[in-house]
């Protein structure tokens, strides 16, 4: 096994996430998952990811139930506040008491703020709320060993947050993988987080499965290169030499899934500059893009003041997958700065270098997002699903 090291610990560098466990008959499969955590325990991937809304609150339940087998010293259990979903009120001590006792654990190792985005970010910093000294005050006391946060935002909200909060922040988890690399701008969170001595985890390696099934031609192009390296396996090297990358972990769906990720990280085989030129190729043919090169000449002559570049990469974003954690700032955002605000009126069109139709990437953008499940709704799902779940002790 592959490990890293934090601060005073030897972490491995693939961990198990919990999000996408087996599932039968409706219900987690719990001697599944049993097995997958026994072999990732002798296989020493000792690290177990998990967050309040997975599985509509049931992740946190099996895990903490199923590593009660093992001696506590032995794991590492790390867990999220949810203070990304929408609610009319944040309570940080109810939630984190109410995760202890769902883990059956006395402390977590790791505890991160659950997506601190664009939405979210004034949530977790209202003095109101108390969520940062909250938690701040539980590591004083032992009961989280390490604090840090997880991401799905854009650089600026990223770099925002750490001015505010980052001397209190020890690793922040951020999707990263050879796609979101140039399409979600990974490299210049990587670089921004490595300048403020941030160690990075790493989720979406290799993006919810889908850089697992290439075209017949990419596959052919990446076996030429290393006949014996199996597809999904270029995801977690390509990030193997990545500057800051403490942490690497996958939402393991069945045991034959497991197997063959921890054969992956038995051993350290970065890709070489042929081999990252190749999946970054691949990556610019996954897209169906819109060219956009985020010169912002368009912004100054929009009426409306929208932020096109970044409205055009949530398209691009959605075009690859229907549904993505992009898009969340948007549906929070005034109705003024959001995509059906735009006029049509086309002088952001007639300043691009690139000559793109900006209005109609517009209208496709407010379709899609029309389109999408609304995570307002999600949010009082899930707040509803855990209601349940406490009422049933």
């Amino acid at each position: 096994m592959i490990y890293s090291q934090f601060q005073d610990k030897k972490l491995p560098l693939l961990g198990f996430g919990t999000m996408r466990l087996p599932v039968k008959d409706g219900a987690i499969d719990e001697n599944q998952v049993r097995e997958m955590v026994r072999l990732c325990m002798e296989s020493g991937v000792n690290y177990f990811d998990t967050a309040w809304p997975y599985h509509d609150g049931l992740s946190e339940v099996v895990i903490g139930k199923i590593l009660k087998e093992y001696p506590r010293s032995s794991y590492y259990l790390a867990t999220k506040y949810p203070g990304h979903q929408v609610s009319s009120s944040y309570d940080p001590a109810a939630i984190f008491e109410k995760q202890l006792e769902k883990c059956g654990v006395d402390y977590f190792d790791f505890y991160l703020l659950h997506n601190v985005y664009e939405s979210s970010l004034p949530v977790y910093m209202d003095p109101k709320w108390g969520i940062l000294d909250y938690f701040k005050g539980q590591k004083r006391l032992g009961r989280i060993k390490h604090l840090g946060f997880s991401s799905h935002a854009g650089v600026d909200c990223l770099r925002s947050f750490l001015d505010q909060a980052g001397d209190d922040m020890e690793f922040c988890q951020i999707q990263l993988n050879y796609l979101d690399w140039t399409l979600q701008n990974g490299k210049e969170k990587v670089d921004l987080l490595n300048e403020r001595n941030i160690p990075i985890w790493v989720m979406e390696p290799v993006r919810g499965g889908k850089l697992c099934a290439l075209s017949e031609e990419n596959e052919k192009m990446l076996l030429s290169l290393r006949p014996d390296e199996k597809i999904p396996a270029w995801g977690f090297r390509f990030l193997q030499d990545k500057p800051g990358v403490t942490m690497i972990l996958s939402g393991m769906s069945n045991l034959a899934q497991m197997q063959e990720n921890i054969a992956t990280f038995q051993e350290s085989k970065p890709l070489s500059e042929k081999e990252t030129a190749a999946v970054l190729q691949i990556a610019e043919g996954l897209k169906d893009a819109i060219p956009c090169t985020s010169c912002r000449y368009c912004t100054p002559h929009c009426p409306m003041g929208l932020d096109i570049p970044r409205m055009i990469g949530t398209l691009n974003d959605l075009r690859f997958a229907p549904v993505t954690n992009s898009a969340m700032w948007l549906e929070f955002s005034a109705p003024e700065k959001r995509p059906e605000a735009c006029i049509g009126c086309g002088a952001c069109a007639a300043i691009c270098p690139q000559k793109i139709d900006i209005p109609a990437g517009m209208q496709e953008l407010a379709n899609r997002l029309d389109a999408l499940p609304k995570w307002a709704d999600i949010c009082r799902a899930r707040e509803e699903a855990a209601r349940k779940l406490a009422q049933q002790g």
